[in-house]
């Protein structure tokens, strides 16, 4: 790989590329993210995945942070019937924003967006 991962001064899970990049402000956080993704994955109709500048351009109008990621960099949104992840970590720590990625998990009924 590129990058290893680290554990930042103030507890955050990140990577060390051409420079720090923390992703997730615990390593908690970024086990919720790997279940949610998971999850999300098994659930979901449909997964639309985008890449570099068409992931400015998503609307998140609507959604609302799943804070129990922690997200710094790599965040998830949650809507009406989908999940979005945004992946800035990798376009960051190298400064490439061709890295920048997004996975849209749709078609989602009340347990795939929440599992309870």
């Amino acid at each position: 790989m590129a990058h290893g991962f680290m554990i930042g001064p103030g507890g955050e899970f990140g990577i060390d590329a051409d420079h720090w990049t923390p992703l997730h402000a615990s390593t908690e956080g970024w086990v919720e993210a790997l279940a949610l993704a998971s999850h999300a994955g098994y659930w979901a109709k449909t997964i639309t995945k985008i890449k570099g500048s068409a992931v400015e351009d998503l609307n998140l109008d609507g959604f609302e942070p799943v804070p129990e990621v922690q997200g710094l960099a790599d965040t998830w949104w949650r809507g009406k019937n989908s999940l979005i992840a945004i992946y800035r970590g990798e376009a960051s720590g190298f400064s490439a924003p061709h890295c920048l990625r997004a996975h849209i998990y749709g078609g989602l009924d009340a347990w795939g967006l929440a599992g309870n």
